[in-house]
């Protein structure tokens, strides 16, 4: 057996979201943009945003993954509850843009057993890009973001990056700037 060396990254496109993402692809059973059933417990929200890249220009080709707590602060199990599943997938449209459907997660214990604000992780993937990035969002009309021990860790200039804009009742806007000035906030992981 001989030994191979490392391997070199590779860029997670353009060809990667084939069966990825349902929207674009009609695949059914795959975790989509509703992540909550209109019957799920919690208030319902919808988030639109977009992703764009250094110069401001729409990317259209990003896949946007979350992961979240549902309203009481808990992470799904696998017992079956198919009206809150916690994962969702969205590709971005020709203008950047995507949404999700979902319930305006509940506060779950951080580092040290202290509550986190609600928030939800994200991660996007798009071309040119060697790995996926992960960030949040963290909602403006909630009191608890001033005591989140990971919000507390971006400098206090660049927070706002990570916090989604309450643009109508349920309604939040969430941009994802790839680079440039008003680039996310993006976290090692």
């Amino acid at each position: 057996m001989t030994e191979r060396g490392i391997t070199p990254s590779q860029t997670v496109g353009p060809f990667f979201a084939y069966c990825l993402t349902p929207d674009a692809y009609d695949a059914r059973g795959i975790a989509g943009r509703e992540v909550a059933t209109a019957d799920a417990p919690g208030a319902r929200i919808h988030i639109e945003g977009r992703v764009l890249d250094g110069a401001g220009e729409p990317v259209p080709d990003a896949m946007i993954e979350i992961w979240q707590a549902e309203a009481q602060g808990r992470y799904p199990d696998t017992t079956g509850n198919v009206a809150f599943r916690g994962f969702g997938r969205a590709e971005t449209d020709v203008e950047g843009r995507f949404v999700f459907v979902t319930v305006k997660p509940g506060p779950v214990p951080g580092p040290g057993g202290a509550l986190q604000a609600p928030h939800i992780a994200v991660s996007v993937f798009a071309r040119g890009l060697l790995n996926r990035l992960a960030t949040r969002i963290y909602f403006a009309d909630e009191p608890a973001n001033a005591e989140d021990p990971v919000l507390a860790l971006a400098p206090p200039e660049r927070r706002e990056t990570l916090v989604a804009r309450r643009e109508a009742e349920g309604v939040y806007a969430f941009d994802i700037r790839l680079q440039g000035e008003d680039e996310t906030v993006f976290f090692e992981i």
